[in-house]
């Protein structure tokens, strides 16, 4: 079996033995992908429902576009923490982490953005896809050492043979994962983008529940 069709037969087992309850749609002017969203991290799932219904991520942009590392969506950091400070009596709210040691930030993952918080809360709009990069067992080994951690051997060979952004994992809470149409986020992963990251041709984009039981 070609390396190719062996990565997509291993995604696809993945997705079939995890079939979760929720499927989005995120259709954006580059083209369009769908989203399962983890049952494992109800409070992520629920919430980011709730802020589809509020209209959220309803013609959206994706302002942060970083190759080889994540394409991210909804509000950026700056402007939430600006209007936080212009209005100090609504404090700033965080949604608290739920972070799972069996979901991590695998090619192809939905995460949620957040300032650099300690409790590792995120914003309640902003999130983020992960492109990242393969790596080699070496770069895997430095980074367990430079962290302090071990890395499951399972989540070594995915982020050797398919790729990801390791050094986030137990950082940040990752809630979902793309099942049809990566190759739309690579593309927008690609678009040209001015020193602040953003993109020179705005990458707009909404969401649409698909599936929920």
């Amino acid at each position: 079996m070609k390396k190719g069709m062996l990565l997509v037969a291993l995604l696809l087992g993945a997705i079939i033995t995890q079939a979760q309850s929720v499927l989005v749609k995120f259709t954006t002017n580059q083209g369009n992908f769908t989203v399962m969203l983890y049952d494992d991290t109800p409070k992520y799932r629920d919430m980011f429902l709730a802020e589809i219904r509020k209209g959220t991520y309803t013609n959206a942009l994706f302002n942060r576009v970083i190759k080889d590392f994540v394409i991210q969506g909804g509000v950026l950091d700056d402007t939430t923490l600006l209007y936080e400070k212009q209005h100090p009596e609504l404090g700033a709210p965080r949604f608290p982490a739920e972070i799972k040691s069996n979901r991590y930030h695998k090619r192809g993952t939905l995460g949620a953005g957040r300032d650099d918080n300690p409790e590792k809360a995120a914003y309640f709009n902003q999130i983020y896809f992960v492109t990242g990069k393969k790596y080699t067992p070496a770069q895997l080994a430095e980074l367990e050492k430079k962290k302090g951690v071990v890395i499951p051997e399972e989540h070594k060979k995915v982020y050797e043979s398919i790729g990801g952004i390791p050094r986030l994992d137990g950082d940040y809470t990752v809630f979902g994962e793309i099942t049809k149409g990566y190759e739309v986020v690579e593309k927008i992963s690609g678009q040209p983008t001015d020193k602040n990251d953003v993109p020179v041709t705005p990458v707009i984009f909404s969401v649409t529940v698909l599936k929920k039981k």
